[in-house]
């Protein structure tokens, strides 16, 4: 991981109304890094989200990627989502490559990516299946490959295996480490799931009740693959959820 500040979060404020949301929050995600934001349920991860990608405009504050205002018209950015949100014209291979072809990327550039994703996460077997014809989890698949296809800058995850089982779950998450290490991508993936949060990343951003203020930032310093039965793990695992506590 490069020690470069890929997003600088400053001052971040947002309000509804009367109502305080996000609370002057300020904090750094380095290049490479794959950061976990955890916080009670309606804190306000998703709108954090939602600044980020400009579908909404910050009260006051300021988000840079790489020291410039935060644009997903210039900035490589990409979006997995909680329901799956494969384009359903196209076949599993075809929404793999969407991105790339778009950015005009080479052909053995699309090929040889196109490749590494359908292999990594399984989906040769359907590459020429369209998303009706496929399950949830596959579908999910379909997005989450799309999404790392890109190689993107900064990947901005929003609790993407809430709807599934702890098999696939765990299945899935795997996966993601690896398309994570081969792409370098920076990623920033919300979860209410502890445990998912301290298998995944390299740093814990946890957020208070609101009007939401960082409670914390914890690095989780644990080799990979992680064992999610290790007196380690289970012990920040039990560190983090008692820090979201809030009665």
């Amino acid at each position: 991981m490069s020690e470069d500040v890929k997003v600088k979060v400053r001052g971040l404020t947002k309000k509804f109304g009367d109502l305080l949301v996000l609370d002057n929050i300020s904090f750094d995600v380095k290049k490479g890094d794959f950061v976990c934001i955890v916080g009670p349920t309606g804190c306000g991860k998703t709108t954090f989200l939602n600044l980020l990608v400009k579908l909404l405009e910050p009260t006051e504050g300021q988000i840079l990627i790489d020291n410039e205002p935060a644009d997903p018209k210039k900035h490589n950015m990409a979006f997995v989502f909680q329901e799956p949100s494969a384009y359903q014209w196209l076949t599993v291979e075809e929404n793999i490559q969407y991105g790339l072809k778009i950015k005009k990327y080479p052909k053995d550039v699309i090929e040889e990516r196109t490749k590494e994703i359908m292999e990594t996460l399984g989906l040769e077997a359907v590459r020429k299946s369209y998303p009706h014809e496929l399950s949830a989890s596959l579908e999910q698949r379909v997005v989450i490959g799309r999404a790392f296809a890109l190689h993107p800058d900064l990947l901005l995850m929003d609790e993407p295996y809430a709807q599934m089982d702890i098999k696939v779950r765990y299945y899935l998450e795997d996966q993601v480490i690896k398309l994570w290490q081969k792409t370098g991508s920076t990623v920033l993936f919300i979860t209410h799931n502890i445990e998912e949060a301290v298998y995944l990343s390299e740093k814990c951003l946890i957020l208070s009740n609101k009007p939401t203020t960082i409670k914390e930032e914890k690095k989780i310093e644990l080799p990979r693959p992680r064992n999610i039965a290790s007196s380690e793990f289970i012990e920040l695992r039990e560190y983090v959820t008692s820090q979201i506590k809030w009665w």
